[in-house]
């Protein structure tokens, strides 16, 4: 095995290895095209064949990955997808990034991390990397993949080579992507967590890429990056609902404290949040924990807070329309922006779509416009409270649709709407975002959060 693991990071120093990546969502496909551009030969696995089919004809679904990038890559063949887990048998590395959501009772659903290392298992190469990416609990590569991986008689360390390298993608972000980002590895062994390191450090400096003892500090360090900021959002949106109450401008209090050049941070309150990590990660680990007979009430109270904002928000329009002798029922409620966050097509765990189903379930006639996501589905998931519709359609926006609304909700701060326009033709504004705070006055047609 020795000889095997010396092979492939040679491979990897000359240029000559091929790495197959499972999972072309929006973490599989921005790294697949990182290995691509810095000339490794990628192979592609999705399920999803409408996917397949499309980055094969170079075009992209990702926001992330702008299309001019990606067709060339698949003009010269450097990047190619399928659907067929037989193209993983020559690769030299295999990384797993598919998706980790929960269940209706926020149990982990770890059921696409086994199907692709069911499907992955017969194909996978002698002195093979294989990488798990997917955001899970600790303890997930050991005792779910490596069994799996092991199940026909194959050994970790004299076979194939086994690490967790969790993904740090941030949709939207302009800053840092698969080449700046400092990658975190953690292997089942010295030689499996030095492969891994090699294998990144085609992306990375030597200097970004930082070694942990083990796969489960690896799983762990991702869960606590998310958990971080899930904690410190449930606080300011904690603050959010007492500042209400106290007539105190929450959106100035956060803009005071973050004058404090040391020891504080700025989080902002909002409808929610949304992605597919910071509403899904807490629970993963209080789910865990609880094997240790742990209770991570800290945890999870952070969690119940942040779920309870599209319905907080979802009041604050019924409160601003009660004010106005206008009931909930039946008024005509618009809501700006279905994606979980600013400037990206992404409404998974979406704040915003889960107050569309709470405001239509209250008997609200609800509309949506959102410029990079044209339909969402309220019905993908069972819920509490029935929605009377399953999708809505983003609707054009213009004048006549802002005069036809009893309330315009600001719950997604996308740079492309023109806000002073916003103001101008809205009879009434709840800014969910604390984006109207950059304008003038707004004569008392403004509530925010």
């Amino acid at each position: 095995m020795n000889e095997a693991r010396v092979d492939l990071q040679e491979k990897i120093r000359q240029g000559r290895v091929t790495v197959a990546i499972i999972g072309l969502g929006y973490v599989g496909l921005p790294l697949a095209v990182g290995f691509a551009r810095a000339g490794v030969r990628v192979r592609g696995i999705d399920v999803n064949l409408d996917r397949v089919a499309r980055i094969n004809a170079g075009v992209s679904h990702i926001p992330d990955v702008p299309t001019e990038v990606l067709a060339p890559l698949v003009a010269a063949g450097t990047l190619r997808a399928d659907t067929e887990f037989q193209q993983c048998a020559g690769a030299d590395a295999a990384v797993i990034c598919v998706p980790t959501p929960f269940n209706r009772m926020k149990a982990p659903d770890l059921s696409y991390i086994e199907a692709a290392s069911r499907s992955l298992a017969p194909h996978v190469a002698p002195g093979a990397l294989v990488v798990l990416q997917s955001t899970t609990y600790p303890g997930t590569t050991e005792e779910l993949v490596r069994p799996i991986l092991e199940a026909t008689g194959r050994q970790v360390g004299r076979d194939y080579l086994l690490a967790f390298s969790p993904e740090r993608i941030d949709p939207g972000n302009q800053h840092f992507s698969a080449h700046n980002t400092p990658k975190v590895v953690g292997g089942v062994d010295e030689a499996s967590r030095e492969a891994a390191a090699a294998l990144f450090g085609i992306l990375v400096s030597p200097e970004q890429i930082h070694r942990v003892s083990s796969p489960r500090v690896a799983e762990m360090c991702k869960l606590l990056e998310n958990i971080f900021r899930s904690v410190n959002i449930a606080l300011v949106n904690e603050l959010a609902k007492l500042c209400d109450r106290m007539h105190i401008d929450i959106w100035e209090v956060v803009d005071a404290a973050a004058t404090k050049p040391f020891g504080f941070m700025p989080f902002y309150p909002g409808p929610g949040v949304g992605g597919h990590c910071i509403p899904v990660d807490p629970y993963y680990l209080s789910w865990k924990a609880r094997e240790f007979d742990f209770y991570t009430k800290f945890i999870e109270l952070a969690a119940e807070v942040n779920s309870s904002m599209p319905f907080y928000t979802a009041n604050k329009i019924a409160d601003a329309l009660n004010r106005q002798a206008k009931p909930l029922r039946g008024a005509k409620i618009l809501i700006l922006g279905a994606a979980f966050k600013r400037d990206i097509d992404d409404p998974r765990n979406s704040p915003a779509v889960e107050l569309m189903r709470i405001l239509l379930s209250r008997g609200a006639e609800v509309g949506y416009h959102d410029p990079f996501v044209s339909e969402v589905h309220l019905d993908e998931e069972p819920r509490p409270f029935v929605s009377p519709v399953s999708r809505l359609r983003s609707m054009p926006l213009g004048e006549g649709l802002l005069a036809a609304q009893d309330c315009v909700c600001l719950a997604v701060a996308h740079s492309a709407f023109d806000v002073p326009w916003l103001l101008k033709h809205s009879r009434l504004i709840l800014d969910a975002t604390g984006v109207t705070r950059r304008f003038p006055a707004d004569g008392g047609t403004v509530i925010r959060l």
